[in-house]
């Protein structure tokens, strides 16, 4: 019998958001891609929220754009309702969440990955590695073909070994009914991979005409609509939004949800997987803060051209005649009919720690992973991973140094860290409160943090980055110019300072010192500021930042100079932890276990004491003088 056998550089599998950047990169590189879906349909897919962006997340979208990946530019072409997160706080959480067309997003991936040179697509189900001395030579699919290639990318999302649970029924699909993968799992653990059992959910859609949407709080889109991309004409973004509503659980809603908890396969013990703690069910939210009388339910549409509604904050694994009976106690959605009942959905993935900074196993040479697959959650964490694993696959096989974010530079970097160092044992989401750094890590400025990195690798083309060129320097220029401007205790100065509740000035001060007053900011005082210059809102935006906290931002600096201090001590791959007196043991453990690249990043394993890392240190510096050997 003759099989098909052909040959690629890179072969991704999974077509989700990680699998579509991870090819784009790879392709747009120059390396002959082929990425592998188990169905067409399923392209860059969203079978949960249908938005993207939230808070940190938000950040994602703007590194991977500044890098030069592909979510931001389509999100802004096919986003229905657009909303800045967190305005109120200080620029650093700020944070950009677009509502989806969700259908419209996924033809857009696809159209995008389709029309893209050296990529090729194919609906397939991958179900073997082909691993030769530990090095990946190409996979097998279900129908015996054989695809030879230099590295593979595991992207394989929720569809693992994956089954779909509400109540009593059990359905070994992935997410939306589609079909699941069954046969990659084995060759995994063949290969000895550790696999882990996660779950998360999803809830009910709703047909938006048996919706009262009278008895919910209507939520507006913001005017005007900031861009993810930094590519993207803001004027092209200024568009009729849909409005998406609030509205909420009550007592009634809880007692029934408490009555039929021994229905549910998470309490009842089906379900094997861990679920994720910041984006529990609403079973869960009812057992776990039993104080609460009410929890909040966002009604999304997810669609122009749908009725479906989803119900932000009620993903359930419960019964049928349990959901109808719970969803109809929520104001607005007393007469509601469900057109795709709510579910659990389990599958197969990795502890990330099996992986190195890049991306790339550290037992199988070639093999990358990305996604929910490496433990994680969210369209926005799987795409950022996808990026950098795309990325790394090509520099390997250019024979170049792999691109490796660390802590200081991105919250891709903390992603990143943190899974391939830190021991998940639930889906990991981002947060703004995961960045040490994130005073410099705003999703403002990703273009002028990472626009060199993504153009020295070669996905950002050289007007993008010239653009970002000239914006620094603007800025530069513009901040050295307000701090030499002195302002008089004239009377417009005072009339002004008025008009906004502000001190009025006895003697002269510079324009810094007004800027920095919490009323006042860069735009406001314009009216007293005779020569500025007119500059861009991106540039304005940036002035006022750098200025408004800069003892803050040289405070942080200042840490970023210790962490980088720490991450240039470099341990050698083939050091004997055995040989490092006066480790205690857990550290000796943890550490041949994960095998850290350097001295910060042994620092942030768990188990690893302060007290411990001194002892390293001291260790490394008497084998860095010759002093002792550090081999078997």
């Amino acid at each position: 019998m003759a099989f098909v056998e052909e040959t690629y550089d890179i072969v991704v599998i999974g077509a989700g958001h990680a699998g579509c950047e991870a090819a784009l990169a790879a392709a747009r590189l120059g390396l002959e891609t082929i990425i592998f879906t188990v169905s067409m349909d399923s392209v860059a897919m969203m079978p949960c929220n249908p938005n993207i962006g939230g808070s940190s997340k938000g950040h994602l979208v703007r590194e991977i754009d500044a890098l030069g990946g592909q979510m931001g530019i389509n999100i802004d072409k096919t986003f229905i309702q657009s909303k800045m997160l967190n305005a109120s706080k200080g620029p650093a959480v700020h944070s950009l969440r677009a509502q989806a067309d969700k259908v419209a997003y996924s033809q857009l991936m696809k159209k995008t990955l389709q029309d893209t040179k050296h990529l090729t697509m194919r609906q397939a189900e991958v179900t073997e590695l082909i691993v030769e001395d530990k090095k990946i030579c190409g996979v097998k699919t279900l129908s015996g073909a054989t695809y030879h290639c230099k590295a593979v990318i595991i992207c394989t999302g929720t569809y693992l070994k994956a089954r779909c649970l509400y109540g009593d029924v059990i359905e070994h699909t992935g997410p939306n009914g589609l079909k699941a993968a069954n046969h990659l799992s084995d060759s995994l653990l063949s290969n000895d991979i550790r696999l882990l059992r996660f779950k998360t959910g999803t809830p009910a859609r709703i047909d938006s005409k048996s919706i009262d949407y009278s008895k919910m709080e209507i939520q507006l889109g913001d005017d005007p609509v900031v861009p993810f991309s930094f590519s993207t004409n803001p004027k092209d973004v200024q568009i009729n939004q849909v409005p998406c509503y609030l509205t909420y659980t009550n007592e009634k809603t809880h007692e029934i949800i408490r009555a039929n908890l021994d229905r549910s396969p998470m309490y009842s013990g089906v379900i094997e997987g861990t679920g994720p703690r910041y984006c529990p069910s609403i079973e869960d939210k009812v057992v776990r803060f039993s104080d609460k009388n009410r929890h909040q339910l966002f009604v999304e549409p997810e669609g122009l051209n749908t009725n479906e509604m989803y119900i932000g904050g009620m993903s359930s694994s419960l019964p049928e005649d349990v959901q109808y009976e719970m969803y109809r106690t929520v104001p607005g959605l007393e007469n509601c009919k469900i057109v795709r009942n709510a579910y659990a959905i389990e599958y197969d993935c990795i502890p990330a720690t099996q992986l190195k900074l890049s991306l790339e196993f550290k037992n199988i040479d070639g093999l990358f992973a990305a996604g929910q697959f490496n433990g994680s959650s969210g369209y926005e964490e799987a795409a950022a991973q996808g990026l950098v694993a795309g990325i790394n696959a090509a520099l390997k096989l250019l024979n170049k140094k792999p691109m490796i974010l660390d802590r200081s530079l991105s919250y891709i970097g903390v992603l990143i860290d943190d899974l391939v160092t830190k021991e998940t044992f639930e889906p990991y989401r981002m947060m703004t409160s995961r960045s040490e750094y994130r005073l410099l890590l705003r999703q403002d400025n990703a273009d002028l943090r990472l626009s060199k990195i993504g153009y020295e690798v070669g996905l950002l083309p050289e007007s993008r980055y010239q653009h970002v060129i000239e914006k620094e320097q603007q800025i530069l220029e513009e901040i050295e110019r307000v701090k030499a401007v002195n302002i008089g205790a004239r009377e417009e100065v005072q009339v002004l300072l008025e008009q906004y509740s502000s001190v009025p000035l006895s003697n002269g001060v510079k324009m810094v010192d007004l800027i920095r007053r919490p009323e006042l900011d860069y735009d406001k005082l314009a009216p007293i500021d005779k020569d500025r210059p007119v500059l861009s809102d991106e540039v304005r935006e940036q002035v006022n930042i750098n200025l408004k906290y800069e003892g803050y931002i040289i405070r942080q600096e200042k840490q970023v100079k210790e962490f980088k201090r720490l991450e240039s001590k470099k341990i050698p791959s083939d050091i004997n932890y055995n040989n490092v007196n006066s480790l205690r043991l857990e550290a000796r453990q943890k550490l041949d276990k994960l095998r850290p690249d350097n001295i910060g990043q042994a620092s942030r394993i768990s188990g690893v004491s302060p007290a411990d890392i001194s002892v390293l240190i001291i260790y490394l510096e008497s084998y860095k003088r010759g002093n002792i050997s550090h081999e078997t």
